[in-house]
């Protein structure tokens, strides 16, 4: 997946860096013809998907060397469309495999052979499973990166199961109980039965999880072409999760209906089930797909709104209210660049997960960039800076004699930053306010303390998320990562500076049984850059005697124990946020 055409994360890659041709990296063009196209002349979304989801397949099978099906899709965002006699170009490649499941990433670009320009179309992560033998799992082997972007996916594939994971615990605490009245939606459903052929299966017979997925694509078409008595256009596809197989000589029975409908866009919620002969129907797929009219300017009409079914049908409408805040959230936070992602996003509950993951993801990013410059070094702590964007960033790194998950425990409590940040030992008043322990991994704190630039007038504080991540695999570092949100129970308040910090934290990586290499981070802010500006500038060394007490208290506290479950105290004197 490294097309800078394509892929924003591929910035990272530097000029000069080894070309390097990842062995599950599979590529798939096709031009599209007459019976790919839709009745405007424009590839079908179902086969594009068909498509999609070959060429991830080929790619999750180069990698486990077996049979592979998909298990799951996260949400797709289709920026344009693509014509007939337009070539479509996919790529997909392995970004990171667990146990018995992998993440293969995918990029659509389009190619206009005529004008020779090129777009982007979509990016999807598909979770792909191996094909189980005699009832077991396969263990997959461990993928290693080799370049800086595969680094960075490598590292954010961890980030992106674990917020999979919860979304449907996310779904519950949206629900709500209120319903409008509107027009039936009994008149949208359909239903449309379709017998799985070879051609529609792979090697083991199984369907193609592509083939799945244009059916049900096909029928939410014409729920939603019902509501609306026009041609609809699909704008984004929620996460697909295949439930179980289905095989050649199966009827898929595929269910369509309109959930809710909003004022530009509704969403269609789709359902696949299989039977063969006499035998029960068993549940192969669920998917919620957002359509949208346009008018002949491109613009989305205003669409009548609808009555749900009673019983299941308030549920559905209900649950369609819940994802579209999802949508709105994940869209905002995780589609931006990390730099067009504004400081001030309010956190709540339901967009929690995606504020951690992007969190933890802008750390990770930060710290895989390869053009850090050393400013300075003494007695082995070292002072990075790198520039980018006009934003300045500083690493600080060194060596302390202790195991690297014991540093991660002590360095997690933000209560003892006090006891080895020496340069404010003499503010009194300075303090963290527990605001609220969200988990076990992510914490929100009200931060105090003195300003650089204004030490006898007015003092800051900082409203932080904290999160801390174990590694996934061995060779991956602990981290703990910070940035600032905003919550409405705690406004900027009168003799307070309200700082903002970007993206800052540790990341630790173990060096042996008893040694880990410590790195600091900080994407500076107009209130942090004060702290370490005379630093970068040489004209002191604070930040040398800072990270060697720091050293000192680690090495001092290696063997008292910290239950991981034990939540953080409520002080905090801090130095570089």
């Amino acid at each position: 997946l490294a097309n800078k055409e394509s892929r924003p994360q591929d910035e990272l890659a530097e000029e000069g860096e080894e070309v390097f041709r990842n062995l599950t990296e599979v590529k798939k063009s096709q031009i599209v013809m007459p019976c790919h196209a839709n009745h405007r002349q424009e590839l079908s979304v179902g086969q594009l998907l068909k498509w999609m989801d070959s060429t991830a397949c080929l790619s999750a099978e180069r990698h486990a060397g077996c049979p592979c099906v998909t298990a799951s899709v996260d949400d797709i965002h289709f920026e344009h469309t693509i014509g007939v006699g337009q070539v479509v170009n996919i790529k997909a490649k392995v970004n990171r495999a667990f146990n018995t499941s992998m993440e293969v990433g995918i990029v659509v670009n389009c190619e206009d052979l005529f004008s020779d320009s090129h777009w982007r179309v979509c990016q999807a992560f598909a979770t792909f499973v191996t094909q189980r033998t005699m009832g077991g799992k396969v263990q997959l082997r461990p993928l290693v990166p080799r370049t800086q972007a595969e680094q960075v996916e490598h590292s954010l594939a961890a980030e992106r199961r674990r917020m999979r994971l919860v979304h449907a615990d996310i779904m519950k605490d949206l629900l709500t109980n209120r319903a409008e009245k509107a027009v039936p939606a009994e008149r949208t459903q359909v239903e449309s039965v379709e017998l799985v052929l070879p051609p529609h299966a792979n090697h083991q017979v199984n369907t193609f999880g592509g083939q799945i997925m244009a059916w049900m694509e096909n029928v939410a078409t014409i729920a939603a072409s019902r509501l609306c008595n026009a041609h609809p256009t699909l704008r984004s596809i929620d996460m697909f999760h295949f439930r179980g197989p289905s095989q050649v000589g199966d009827r898929l029975v595929l269910k369509a209906i309109v959930n809710n409908a909003f004022k530009n866009s509704m969403e269609v919620g789709v359902c696949a089930e299989a039977y063969q002969g006499e035998e029960p129907l068993r549940h192969i797929n669920s998917a919620f797909m957002t359509f949208e009219v346009c008018d002949r300017d491109g613009k989305p009409c205003t669409l009548p709104k609808i009555q749900p079914e009673p019983l299941e049908g308030r549920r559905r409408y209900q649950e369609a209210i819940a994802r579209k805040k999802i949508r709105l959230d994940r869209k905002y936070i995780i589609s931006c660049k990390q730099t067009e992602v504004p400081l001030s996003v309010p956190w709540d509950l339901s967009n929690q997960v995606y504020l951690s993951y992007n969190n933890v993801s802008a750390l990770k990013m930060l710290a895989t960039r390869n053009n850090w410059v050393l400013n300075s070094e003494k007695n082995k702590v070292s002072l990075y800076t790198l520039e980018q964007k006009q934003v300045l960033s500083f690493k600080i790194e060194f060596e302390a004699d202790v195991p690297a998950e014991r540093a991660f425990m002590v360095l997690s409590d933000l209560s003892k930053r006090v006891e080895w940040d020496p340069n404010y030992e003499w503010y009194t008043e300075q303090r963290c306010e527990l605001i609220r322990r969200v988990d076990d991994d992510d914490f929100l704190y009200r931060v105090v303390t003195p300003s650089i630039s204004n030490q006898g007038g007015m003092v800051q504080d900082f409203i932080l998320l904290a999160s801390r991540r174990p590694p996934c695999d061995s060779g991956d570092p602990y981290v703990i990562a910070l940035r600032s949100v905003t919550l409405p129970t705690h406004p900027p308040t009168e003799g307070y500076n309200r700082g903002e910090v970007l993206c800052a934290g540790f990341s630790i990586m173990e060096v042996s049984n008893t040694v880990s290499k410590i790195s600091y981070f900080n994407q500076a802010s107009p209130e942090v850059l004060p702290y370490i500006s005379t630093d970068i500038a040489g004209l002191s060394s604070s930040f040398y005697s800072t990270f060697c007490t720091c050293s000192t208290f680690l090495q001092d506290n290696r063997d008292n124990p910290t239950p991981k479950d034990q939540p953080p105290s409520s002080t905090l004197n801090s130095t570089l946020l």
